[in-house]
C-alpha cells in the first residue's frame, strides 16, 4: 500500500481523533496545571496531590474503562444502519445510565475505604495530612464525571467527538482560573494549597455532564436515541424496556466493559503502585515522579485520541462488514501514532533539563525528574503502539483476551522488572522506569500479534 492509498483513512481518523486528542490533552493539562500550580505553592501539596491522584485513578480506571465498552456496540449499530438500529442504540444508552450509577456508587464507596488507610502507606505524616482533604473532594466528583464519560462514550459511538471536546476543554479553562483563586487565595479567599485544587476539580466536574445534556437534548438527532416513540405507547412496552435493561443489555454491556476496565486496571495500578514505593524514597522523588508522568500523560493522551478514533472507525467498518476497510483505518493508526510519539519522545529527550523548572525550584526535584523523563522519552513507541493495540482489538469487540495480556504485561513483567532494578540493582526511582518499557513492550507485542490473527480469521470466515 502507498501513502496516497493510506491517505483518506488518515484524514477520517484524524477527523474523528483530533477532537478526542484535544479532550485527553485538556483533562491532562488539568492535571499539570494543579501539579505546577500546587508545586509553586508547596512540595509537600505536590507530593499529596499525586498520592491521592493515584489511589483515585487506580479505582477510578475502572469505571472509566468500563464504560468504554458502550462505545464499539452502539458503533456497530451505528455501521449496521438497519431498521431497528435506533431503537438498539436508545436501549444501549438507558443500560449505560443504569451501568454509569451502579460503578459510581461501587467506586465511591471503595475510595472511602483507602481513606482510613492513607497513614499506612508508607508516605510522610506531612503528605498524608495534606492529601486527605484534597482525596475527599475528587472522591465526590466521581458521580457527575461517570455520567459524563457515558454521555462522551455515547457521543463518540454515533461518530462524535466534538462536543466533549468543546465541554472538556471550556470547563478545564475554569478549572485552571479556579485553582488561581483557591490554592493561593485570591479575592479575600485564604490560600488552601491542594485543598483549593480539589475545590476547583469538583465545581468543573459538576458543570461537564450539565453541559453536555443540554448539548445532546439541542439536537433531535442525538435526542431521538432518548426517548422513542415505540417506548411511549403504553406500560407494556415501558416495562420490557426495563426488562432489557435490567437483564441482557446491562449484562452484556459488563461483559463488554468489565474486561476493559479491569485491562486499565491493570495498567494503571502498575503505576500506582509505582508512585506508593518511589514515596518510599523521598517525598522529592515521589514529587519528581510525578513530574515524569506529568510529561508522559501528555503524548500518552495524543495516543488515547488516536486509540479512541480508532475503536469508532473500526467498529462502524465491522458494522458494515467492509474488512479491508477495517484494516486501513486500524494501520492508519499505528502509522499515525508513531509519528505523533517519535515527536513526543524528541521534545522530552531534548527538554529534559528544563521542564522540571516549569513545576519547582527545589534542585533535588529537579535532578531527579530531569533523568525520568529521559525514560519517559523512550518507552514513547510502546507506549503509543499498546494504546493503539488495544484501541484495535476494541473496535472488533475483542475484551476478555487483552485484559489477560495486560495481567501478564503489567503484572508478571512491569512491576517485577522495575523493583529488581529499583532495589537490587539500586537505580532509584529510574529503575522502575525500565521496568515500564519492559511491560509496555510487551503488552504492545501481544496486542498486535493478536489483532492480526482475529483479522485473519475475519477475512477467512466472515459470517462467524
Amino acid at each position: 500500500m502507498t501513502f496516497s492509498d493510506y491517505l483518506p483513512y488518515y484524514k477520517r481518523n484524524l477527523k474523528v481523533a483530533f477532537p478526542v486528542m484535544l479532550t485527553q490533552i485538556g483533562a491532562a493539562l488539568v492535571g499539570l496545571f494543579d501539579s505546577i500550580m500546587v508545586g509553586h505553592y508547596h512540595t509537600a501539596d505536590l507530593a499529596a496531590v499525586s498520592f491521592s491522584n493515584a489511589i483515585f485513578f487506580s479505582v477510578m480506571v475502572f469505571a472509566m474503562g468500563a464504560l468504554m465498552g458502550i462505545t464499539p456496540l452502539i458503533g456497530y449499530e451505528v455501521g449496521r444502519n438497519a431498521k431497528d438500529s435506533t431503537i438498539h442504540i436508545h436501549h444501549w444508552y438507558n443500560t449505560g445510565t443504569l451501568f454509569a450509577l451502579l460503578l459510581s456508587v461501587c467506586t465511591i464507596v471503595i475510595l472511602s475505604l483507602f481513606y482510613p488507610l492513607m497513614t499506612y502507606m508508607g508516605q510522610e505524616e506531612i503528605v498524608v495530612e495534606t492529601a486527605r482533604p484534597y482525596f475527599t473532594l475528587i472522591t465526590v466528583s466521581i458521580l457527575p464525571f461517570l455520567f459524563f464519560s457515558l454521555q462522551r462514550q455515547f457521543l463518540e459511538g454515533l461518530g462524535n467527538t466534538f462536543v466533549a471536546m468543546a465541554i472538556t476543554l471550556g470547563t478545564n479553562l475554569l478549572n485552571i482560573a479556579l485553582n488561581w483563586v483557591f490554592i493561593f487565595g485570591h479575592f479575600g479567599l485564604p490560600a488552601m494549597g491542594a485543598m483549593g485544587a480539589g475545590i476547583a476539580t469538583l465545581i468543573s466536574r459538576l458543570l461537564m455532564p450539565a453541559c453536555m445534556a443540554v448539548a445532546i437534548y439541542a439536537k433531535p438527532e442525538w435526542r431521538q436515541y432518548l426517548t422513542t416513540k415505540e417506548d411511549l405507547k403504553d406500560a407494556q412496552l415501558y416495562r420490557q424496556r426495563v426488562s432489557v435493561i435490567i437483564t441482557t443489555r446491562l449484562r452484556m454491556l459488563w461483559h463488554t466493559g468489565a474486561p476493559i476496565g479491569m485491562q486499565t486496571f491493570l495498567e494503571t495500578i502498575t503505576f500506582t503502585l509505582s508512585f506508593i514505593i518511589v514515596g518510599w524514597i523521598s517525598k522529592e522523588a515521589l514529587a519528581a515522579h510525578h513530574i515524569a508522568n506529568q510529561i508522559a500523560d501528555l503524548t500518552f493522551m495524543l495516543a488515547l485520541g488516536i486509540g479512541a478514533a480508532t475503536t469508532i472507525r473500526v467498529s462502524h467498518q465491522l458494522g458494515k462488514g467492509d474488512l479491508h476497510a477495517l484494516r486501513m483505518a486500524a494501520n492508519a493508526s499505528i502509522h499515525l501514532v508513531l509519528i505523533m510519539n517519535t515527536i513526543g519522545a524528541g521534545m522530552m529527550i531534548s527538554l529534559r533539563h528544563y521542564i522540571p523548572l516549569i513545576f519547582t525550584q527545589d534542585p533535588a526535584v529537579i535532578q531527579i525528574a530531569s533523568q525520568l523523563i529521559l525514560f519517559a522519552g523512550l518507552f514513547q513507541y510502546a507506549d503509543g503502539l499498546q494504546a493503539v493495540g488495544a484501541a484495535m482489538l476494541r473496535g472488533i469487540q475483542d475484551v476478555k483476551r487483552p485484559m489477560q495480556y495486560a495481567f501478564v504485561a503489567y503484572i508478571l513483567v512491569a512491576l517485577p522488572i522495575g523493583l529488581i532494578c529499583m532495589f537490587m540493582l539500586k537505580m532509584g526511582a529510574a529503575g522502575i522506569w525500565v521496568g515500564f518499557i519492559a511491560g509496555l513492550s510487551v503488552a504492545a507485542a501481544l496486542f498486535h500479534t493478536r489483532f492480526h490473527h482475529l483479522y485473519t480469521d475475519l477475512i477467512n470466515h466472515p459470517n462467524t
